[in-house]
């Protein structure tokens, strides 16, 4: 059974994200994790501790919280009222989301979270909030983001940029193996040359993403030196790519691209949703 973490804020754009997972894994055998988590506007210890009706205020949070999850899982339940492979389950606390999510990882099996994702306002450059943006750089799991406003549909064509940096174990990819089984996707894995030759240990990756994509229609598109965010972007224009995939190791491009200085400047005009796996996972996945 897969375990799916859907941080919620009972936003619209939430509600969208929730949908999408519930889709995307429809024919999958899950428990999704409905979390939210909330702190008071202005959070001071001192505060708390010098006026301890503040923590009447974290009561009524808390309640006002899990009212709104019990609400929003009679809304799943309505509008998706037939998948007996389907349950829910309820978290609410009093905690940042970064935490809260760290914390429910210590204690539950997670295959991958969803979530939804907005870039920041009269920005279109970049692409994502700094929630996503940091629950891609510290939690050690498969993270599924999804762009407001952003209509289901099947993950027919996946675009997997890589820069061949990394030994693929067959577990890492896991995930990606099992959409694109479910939905018949074809793998598009993208190499964007440097205009250097390829090294023995880069070729040895090619080799070794072919051997585990085996059974799955798979093409490898080798890009000559570009940018690789121009790159991508070209890409979706000439093809209807359904879903990008990325694995964020050290070093990497991924890790260029999101954490260093090009953060402000991605240059993403991404419209579909973004998978985010990490190279050092946790053995659970």
């Amino acid at each position: 059974m897969r375990h799916i973490l859907l941080p919620t804020d009972f936003s619209d754009n939430s509600w969208n994200a929730i949908k999408y997972a519930i889709k995307l894994f429809k024919d999958q055998a899950c428990v999704f994790h409905l979390l939210n988590t909330y702190t008071p506007v202005i959070y001071n210890v001192e505060y708390v501790l010098g006026y301890p009706a503040q923590f009447g205020l974290g009561d009524v949070m808390r309640d006002t919280s899990q009212e709104n999850l019990k609400e929003l899982v009679a809304k799943i339940t309505e509008e998706f009222p037939d998948n007996s492979k389907h349950k829910f389950e309820t978290l609410s606390r009093f905690d940042t989301l970064i935490s809260g999510i760290k914390e429910f990882m210590n204690k539950h099996t997670t295959h991958v979270i969803v979530m939804g994702t907005k870039g920041a306002t009269g920005a279109k450059e970049i692409l994502f909030g700094s929630n996503t943006v940091h629950v891609f750089k510290e939690i050690k799991c498969p993270v599924l983001a999804i762009p407001s406003n952003f209509e289901f549909e099947n993950p027919h064509e996946i675009l997997f940029p890589t820069d061949l940096e990394v030994s693929y174990r067959d577990t890492q990819l896991n995930l990606l193996k099992e959409i694109a089984i479910s939905h018949n996707s074809r793998v598009n894995a993208m190499h964007v040359s440097t205009g250097y030759e390829f090294t023995e240990a880069k070729t040895n990756n090619k080799l070794e993403l072919e051997s585990i994509f085996k059974n799955i229609s798979f093409l490898f598109h080798e890009i000559k030196s570009m940018d690789v965010t121009e790159a991508i972007n070209e890409f979706q224009i000439k093809s209807k790519i359904n879903l990008l995939v990325m694995i964020n190791n050290k070093h990497s491009f991924f890790e260029n691209l999101f954490f260093q200085s090009k953060l402000k400047q991605i240059g993403f005009h991404l419209t579909i949703p973004f998978l985010v796996i990490p190279s050092d996972q946790k053995k659970q996945l």
